[in-house]
């Protein structure tokens, strides 16, 4: 592939509800323009784009897959994203690194909620768009009809710029409202057949043309001028105006095609080097200098200093480890060396490549606005910035959504539990949107992620890759006990043995502190009742008794223990006498001074339409949630709840369900408070069981 210079390159990502076609799309664009021989099918498992083992099985994109594609003198670097809302951190990653998003929409199903969805994150990057409607060649496909969704959902800014002549099975091309041309196209690489606009279409054409006229008019001040003046606009001078509007994000043009048809596309591909922007046009980009922590700007040129941002890290089954990246400036050549800013260590390069879907195109270099792969980075990951060590810069990461759903994992097989715990945080490394904890509480390893489907694919290239199976399960709440009284207790520890023996004597006061702090320990001591060699171990006793309260077994917060009497014995006492005798102190006193089971209570914001609100209020109620208030961002209603957790494990689920996916929500804990008695009861049957189990 030939070198190209900065405003002869695009950089797209295609996004949309799961479904639309994308793949097959893109699929269709490699076909086109020579990339590859042989058209693809995802039905049929053999898409350049679709190559895991997983997206093969299940028919749905689950990674950002990107290639490069050839047109016009223009390359076009395109990035086929997952439409389903468990790998929405691909998405971001993707937009993160693009001009521009080429938006899809179903022929018949118009816009949907997974387009909505991405259409905001589009927002966020202010992002120029281009709107597809595809799927033309459908069973009840109407393009008026796809138009006017797109219309209502996103404004009257996006304009067709093509009509399509037929459709369903008929569907065979394209009129050209700028051209004044109708394109017929064979299904074939064949060039399509310029025809003149079909008798029946001319109305439709000249009321189509007539609005995109205006909106071309509205990118440039004398071209307004000249269209209210009532002059007509030459094709040259609409392209013109169109692109200016494009750019200044006041039009989406929208155009038609068939990607499992293969018509429209070049009319698709046309429109995108057109209108789309270049890194020119996108101008400087700024970062943070890590030494001096000012801000530094680069434009977007290969004179300037070498910088690139990592958007995506992957374990390629041929050449190990991928790093993809996007150079901002400079140039990178293989068999050379950079310096990741962000970790403040310096990498080695060996050979860069391309990537088209799971083949890898060695190049020699990489230069300014263009998208690149390097295999074997020790140190990278996710949202480094690669640059010159001389002149460092670091550039804004991409904030990925929090997970939302968690579950507890074990090991199928005994002795699995290394190889787990590797594969999972190399996993974690790859996804930003995937997780791995432990609970201490309760013992269990957690991961989480965006929902159900995107946690199984996880247990899934598990087992794949690092050989190594897992059973997923909801997971434990991690309760707390405290206390509401105070108590004065002793704990003795006496054993003779015949020979030394072992004495600890200690008295002790626990009362409560409230459940924002975890534990404080006070000495009290006067007189030397208790020696001071074994005060810590007081302490020490103390802390590790905690762990496990005496209600159900949850560790003991929000409790002050005063040391403030006690005896010893000059031969038989001892640290570890002392540590005993604390833990007797403490099972006793935390028994007595009326022990409580605390639940964790999250505070949740939901992000929902306003017509979900009721029913979004209604589901926190049953949920014990407490609503804190409502707010309005945009076109959606946050919803701010104090909510229990453990009645929240499963609500990626139910939100999903009760707002048809419209919904969102991020959680976070936020106290402890006391668990209601017919939970508190609950937990404490279920906890006598457990050691019935074990024993």
């Amino acid at each position: 592939m030939k070198k190209y210079k900065v405003d002869q390159l695009r950089n797209i990502a295609l996004i949309s509800h799961g479904g639309a076609g994308k793949t097959s799309l893109v699929e269709a664009m490699l076909y086109d323009t020579g990339a590859i021989d042989r058209l693809g099918r995802v039905d049929d498992g053999n898409s350049t784009m679709d190559h895991d083992a997983e997206e093969q099985r299940r028919k749905i994109s689950i990674n950002a897959s990107t290639a490069p594609v050839e047109w016009q003198d223009s390359k076009v670097n395109i990035i086929d994203t997952p439409g389903y809302f468990d790998f929405l951190g691909e998405v971001k990653a993707s937009l993160r690194v693009c001009d521009a998003a080429v938006v899809l929409v179903d022929a018949v199903a118009g816009v949907e909620v997974g387009t909505e969805l991405t259409w905001r994150y589009a927002d966020e990057y202010h992002l120029a768009r281009l709107i597809v409607v595809n799927k033309m060649d459908r069973e009840n496909a109407n393009f008026e009809k796809a138009v006017a969704s797109i219309q209502t959902t996103f404004g009257k800014k996006c304009v067709p710029i093509v009509l399509p002549i037929g459709a369903e099975v008929g569907f065979k091309g394209v009129v050209d409202l700028m051209a004044g041309k109708a394109f017929v196209y064979d299904g074939s690489k064949n060039p399509a057949k310029a025809e003149e606009v079909p008798a029946d279409m001319r109305d439709d054409y000249d009321m189509a043309r007539s609005s995109l006229m205006e909106a071309a008019a509205e990118g440039d001040d004398e071209l307004l001028e000249k269209y209210l003046d009532g002059g007509e606009l030459s094709a040259e001078e609409i392209r013109t105006g169109l692109r200016l509007a494009v750019l200044a994000g006041k039009v989406v043009p929208i155009v038609c095609a068939s990607g499992t048809k293969n018509v429209g596309i070049p009319n698709l591909l046309d429109a995108i080097i057109r209108f789309l922007p270049s890194p020119a046009d996108m101008g400087a980009v700024t970062g943070t200098n890590p030494k001096t922590n000012q801000e530094v700007t680069r434009k977007q040129a290969d004179s300037e200093p070498f910088s690139a941002f990592v958007y995506k890290t992957m374990a390629d089954p041929y050449v190990g480890k991928l790093t993809l990246f996007r150079v901002y400036s400079g140039i990178l050549r293989s068999d050379s060396s950079t310096y990741n800013a962000k970790k403040g260590r310096t990498e080695r390069i060996g050979q860069l490549f391309l990537s088209r879907g799971k083949t890898q195109e060695p190049i020699s270099e990489v230069s300014a606005g263009d998208l690149a792969a390097v295999a074997k980075l020790q140190e990278t990951t996710t949202g480094d910035t690669l640059c010159t060590e001389s002149e460092p810069i670091v550039f804004k990461p991409a904030e990925f959504p929090d997970p939302v759903f968690s579950v507890s994992v074990q090991p199928k097989s005994k002795g699995d539990e290394e190889k787990i715990g590797t594969g999972l945080n190399r996993l974690a490394e790859e996804d930003p949107t995937f997780r791995v904890s432990r609970e201490p509480s309760t013992n269990e390893l957690i991961i989480s992620g965006m929902g159900e489907l995107h946690l199984d694919v996880m247990a899934e290239r598990l087992k794949r890759k690092f050989g190594a199976e897992i059973t997923m399960d909801t997971p434990k709440v991690p309760y707390r006990e405290t206390i509401r009284s105070s108590a004065k207790v002793q704990g003795r520890h006496k054993k003779q043995t015949g020979g030394r023996g072992q004495f600890g004597d200690v008295w002790v006061e626990f009362e409560p502190i409230g459940t924002d702090q975890e534990f404080e320990f006070v000495d009290k001591v006067f007189g030397g009742s208790v020696p001071r060699q074994y005060i810590p171990a007081v302490e020490k006793g103390l802390r590790e008794s905690l762990v496990e309260g005496v209600l159900a077994g949850y560790p003991s917060i929000g409790f002050r223990a005063s040391l403030y009497d006690g005896s010893y014995h000059p031969v038989d006492s001892s640290e570890m006498a002392f540590k005993i005798a604390a833990s007797l102190a403490f099972k006793k006193g935390m028994a007595e001074a009326q022990p409580v089971l605390l639940e964790p209570i999250g505070i949740v914001d939901v992000m929902v339409p306003e017509s979900f609100m009721g029913d979004v209020i209604g589901d926190l109620n049953k949920k014990r949630g407490r609503i804190l208030g409502m707010e309005t961002a945009g076109n959606v209603t946050v919803v701010k709840a104090q909510v229990p957790m453990a009645e929240m494990r499963k609500y990626a689920i139910d939100l999903r369900s009760i707002t048809q996916g419209r919904g969102t929500f991020q959680i976070h804990f936020d106290h402890y408070e006391e668990a209601p008695g017919n939970i508190t009861q609950a937990v404490i049957e279920e906890s006598k069981k457990r050691k019935e189990q074990e024993a």
